[in-house]
């Protein structure tokens, strides 16, 4: 690419992502490890019309946020999330509905050498179907094994790594050998950008009900502290009428204290 060809493929870049920005009010900054061209494609088409997919360097993403900042001062917010291998995918419509399709697009893949777990990696007990001139490899790692018809069989479940970790050359091949691909790789979705507000994927989960139940969590501790300190609220009131209303069928019951509420109360207990 010439001198020319490249500035002019940097400025329609810039201008690309800045209308990004302006068209669409939310996006997610995704991780875009392990994804391959063909992969990334399939992402694309599964999102047409729901979702734009935008990848490139950081460097330039961040000068064009930059250079749009004083039309919209909030796109600050993203900056210290443009790092690493990440992109930009851009949306009008629900964002969980666009994270799930995200999650939809993964694919299984290999252990290779060198690659940090994703997630837990369990080899469960199974015959492996190799012949016992494998026994000393299994041996090597630590992994009980017997001969069953002629072939190695693992007699326990037995955790080759953890999420985290970085995959051994031995692991890696054992996985390999025994056709387990344990990972799953797509666009992982770390942060989320919601017309100025930038916040972790995690609060997508949150339900409606889940705000319910944490709120009225809430009511009870505060109407409970109200109580035990003698201070009248919204959320302490009801449960005062009802302690008051206990406190006169009490009354009632050990009196000749006569009232319309008292008389089940007193016909129960004659």
């Amino acid at each position: 690419m010439g001198r020319e060809d490249k500035a002019a493929w940097k400025s329609n870049f810039f201008t690309k992502l800045v209308q990004l920005l302006d068209d669409y009010p939310k996006c997610f900054i995704v991780g875009a490890d392990n994804v391959g061209s063909k992969q990334m494609q399939q992402i694309r088409m599964s999102l047409r019309g729901t979702a734009v997919v935008l990848m490139g360097k950081n460097t330039m993403m961040r000068k064009a946020i930059r250079g749009h900042l004083e039309c919209n001062p909030a796109l600050e917010k993203i900056l210290p999330h443009v790092r690493g291998n990440v992109g930009f995918v851009f949306t009008r419509g629900d964002l969980v509905e666009v994270r799930d399709k995200l999650l939809e697009n993964k694919v299984r893949a290999p252990a290779r050498n060198g690659a940090i777990a994703p997630c837990p990696v369990i080899i469960p007990a199974q015959n492996t179907g190799l012949g016992p001139e494998k026994t000393s490899f299994f041996q090597a790692l630590s992994i009980p094994t017997k001969i069953s018809k002629g072939t190695i069989e693992i007699i326990r479940t037995v955790y080759s790594c953890n999420k985290g970790d970085k995959v051994g050359a031995s692991d890696a091949t054992l996985l390999n050998m025994l056709n387990i691909s344990p990972f799953s790789y797509g666009l992982l979705v770390q942060m989320v950008y919601d017309s100025g507000t930038i916040f972790e994927p995690a609060i997508l989960d949150i339900k409606p009900e889940d705000l319910r139940v944490k709120f009225m969590e809430g009511v009870a501790r505060l109407a409970a502290l109200c109580l035990s300190i003698s201070y009248p609220t919204i959320a302490s009131a009801p449960h005062s009428v009802i302690n008051g209303f206990k406190n006169l069928l009490a009354l009632a019951a050990a009196t000749d204290i006569e009232f319309k509420e008292a008389q089940t109360v007193k016909e129960f207990l004659k």
